[in-house]
């Protein structure tokens, strides 16, 4: 398998130890929320994700090779809602076409919840979604690939 990272390839690129690095192909944060129907209405119905499984306060969303595992806070014991302090990212190929497809549903949001996408000057270029409980998803471009 040849590696590949912001346009370095192969023997550029450290691989950690002898293990196979096909092994790992996903990380799915967890997102704790508020409202648990209210994610999953948003991830389902703004961001075109799939709802694979949802029992209790739990629900699995995924879409490609991205996923999260929303979790509704309970009393004390769950995390702050939304506060700007999570920030999940999601590197896409293509996030012109990602912002084409949420703009009809742009309405939906509140004002300033979607903004770019924008040419970072780190070599991405991003479009920022605000979810309605305060927590921000990135996608991500990566503009230093061919």
């Amino acid at each position: 398998m040849e590696l590949h990272y912001r346009g370095m390839t192969g023997p550029d690129i450290v691989e950690a130890g002898e293990a196979p690095v096909s092994n790992m192909y996903r990380i799915t944060p967890f997102m704790h929320v508020p409202d648990l129907e209210a994610a999953v209405a948003f991830f389902t119905g703004i961001l075109g994700f799939e709802c694979r499984f949802r029992q209790g306060i739990y629900a699995y969303v995924q879409r490609e090779a991205a996923a999260f595992r929303l979790v509704e806070n309970v009393g004390d014991e769950g995390a702050p809602p939304g506060n700007r302090r999570f920030c999940y990212y999601v590197d896409v190929n293509d996030v012109d076409a990602v912002a084409a497809e949420l703009a009809p549903k742009a309405k939906l949001l509140n004002d300033g919840d979607l903004y770019g996408p924008i040419d970072q000057l780190y070599g991405q270029r991003e479009l920022m979604v605000m979810a309605p409980d305060g927590n921000l998803l990135v996608f991500g471009q990566d503009l230093t690939r061919d």
